[in-house]
């Protein structure tokens, strides 16, 4: 984002809620930095500096405000390849991965050099990548110290600190205060269960995204109860793996997603949240959606497009759902599940199971999986699908290059282009992605052949998957 004075000032003053997240004010009085929804009282002009990130702006000798705490603010939608290439490392740093490997790892991760990364991260974030990534250490410390009772030594090594000693001290230079004198100011209980407030953009249509799930929900994995979202996940951290459950709902407080998270995934906080902001689509700006899809988008501008939480579960379902309805993919993926994955415990009835790992199902001959009710075709894709990830082959990570994912998965058997497409909108969250040859997408548009709906499609650039969420919803209208 260009910052420029005028426009950030006014957004300030306003309490403009488009900008959170787009930009930090520094104010040089009292070296304090907000967001420009802070509720305090606005600085004159001539005493604020802005920033492009929470980073740029602690690099600088600012410290977060108390009040609107920077930690919450919702993150990014990128589109273009340069701040795609950014916010995918900043996804990635945010994941705790710079904590794991050196930048020419990550840079190598994303297929580039680690002087390009530098050089896109500084233009997109105003700070370097390893001064981003303490800073996001820095601030998921201070969100565990404020909501949770957490050991201040679990706080340094969950936040990614290889020590209490520089924790303290890098916090204390900072922040100006001790850990411990924060955690005092703070009023957490102590519990077997953390709660995080994840900021958003409003609108968000949170009946709409609740409705996706639930129809899609796989048995023991995933359910609704009631206005929240339950399941179990499977996370890395440190070369190590951790399971749990995770419960989201819309907070009763702010324009925020209440996400509360198993005590036994504490290590690994940074992942979980990380996976939540993809699953829930966080850092969308509905209001650029909405004036690129235009009418399209004008009954529903708070569709979200629905991520997930681990890329090989959104394949198979993916493959499990070619040519037949949602409800009997929906089925089928929880026999699936019922007969592959782990059996884990939750305070969740409904969430009883971890969806089987690639590495489980890499395994398998193929006449196993078909034995449950999966068409044969599909079940030696599935196979396939799962051999390409456990042998490094194929990544459906967010950070991943999309054109040559798309094209890796296309030459997979039995993955097509609505396939590789369906994966590209939910596992890479890639906004541009169009599954063109959908039933309901050329009915919705009033065309009769797939690449008719696709040349249509060019005016919705680059924002196609949203106009799918879209489309479909006014097939559901219609009814």
């Amino acid at each position: 984002m260009f910052l420029d004075a005028d426009t950030c000032y006014r957004a300030l003053r306003s309490h403009d809620t488009r900008f959170d997240g787009r930009f930090f004010v520094g104010v040089r009085t009292t070296r304090v930095y907000c967001r420009p929804v802070c509720t305090a009282r606005v600085p004159l002009r001539e005493n604020c500096r802005y920033f492009p990130s929470a980073a740029a702006a602690e690099s600088q000798g600012f410290r977060p405000c108390l009040r609107c705490r920077p930690e919450l603010a919702p993150g990014f939608a990128a589109v273009d390849a340069n701040r795609r290439l950014a916010q995918s490392a900043a996804s990635l740093i945010e994941d705790g991965r710079l904590a794991d490997a050196r930048l020419p790892d990550l840079a190598s991760t994303l297929g580039v050099t680690d002087r390009h990364l530098r050089r896109v991260f500084q233009e997109e974030f105003g700070v370097a990548p390893v001064e981003y990534a303490q800073t996001q250490r820095l601030l998921l410390a201070k969100r565990l110290l404020t909501d949770t009772r957490m050991p201040v030594i679990d706080v340094a090594m969950s936040s990614g600190f290889a020590s209490l000693r520089r924790f303290n001290d890098l916090f204390r230079r900072r922040y100006r205060m001790t850990p411990g004198e924060l955690r005092r100011a703070s009023r957490a209980d102590v519990a077997d269960r953390f709660a995080f407030d994840l900021a958003y953009r409003p609108p968000y249509d949170w009946d709409a995204m609740l409705a996706f799930l639930a129809k899609r929900a796989v048995a023991g994995v995933e359910a609704v109860d009631g206005r929240s979202y339950v399941r179990s996940i499977r996370v890395e951290r440190q070369g190590k793996t951790f399971t749990g459950d995770i419960a989201v709902s819309p907070s009763k407080r702010r324009a925020a997603l209440r996400v509360v998270v198993g005590a036994s995934l504490a290590p690994a906080l940074p992942t979980v949240l990380a996976r939540v902001k993809h699953l829930f689509d966080l850092g969308c700006h509905p209001e650029e959606i909405a004036h690129a899809l235009g009418p399209l988008a004008k009954k529903h501008p708070g569709l979200r497009l629905p991520g997930a939480i681990d890329g090989f579960e959104i394949a198979v379902r993916a493959i499990l759902g070619q040519q037949v309805t949602v409800q009997a993919a929906t089925t089928i993926a929880g026999r699936f599940a019922a007969a592959f994955g782990e059996a884990i415990e939750t305070p969740h009835r409904a969430v009883t199971t971890l969806f089987p790992t690639a590495e489980r199902v890499a395994a398998l001959d193929s006449k196993e999986v078909a034995a449950h009710g999966i068409i044969a075709a599909r079940a030696r894709a599935i196979v396939e699908l799962a051999r390409a990830i456990a042998k490094g082959r194929l990544d459906l990570d967010p950070s991943s290059p999309v054109e040559s994912t798309v094209a890796a998965l296309e030459s997979l058997p039995g993955v097509g282009p609505w396939t590789a497409q369906y994966i590209a909108m939910r596992a890479l969250a890639w906004p541009d992605a169009f599954p063109h040859p959908d039933v309901a997408v050329i009915k919705a548009m009033k065309e009769s052949k797939p690449a008719a709906a696709l040349a249509a499609s060019e005016t919705w650039r680059p924002w196609r998957a949203y106009a799918v969420l879209h489309l479909w919803k006014s097939l559901e209208a219609s009814k």
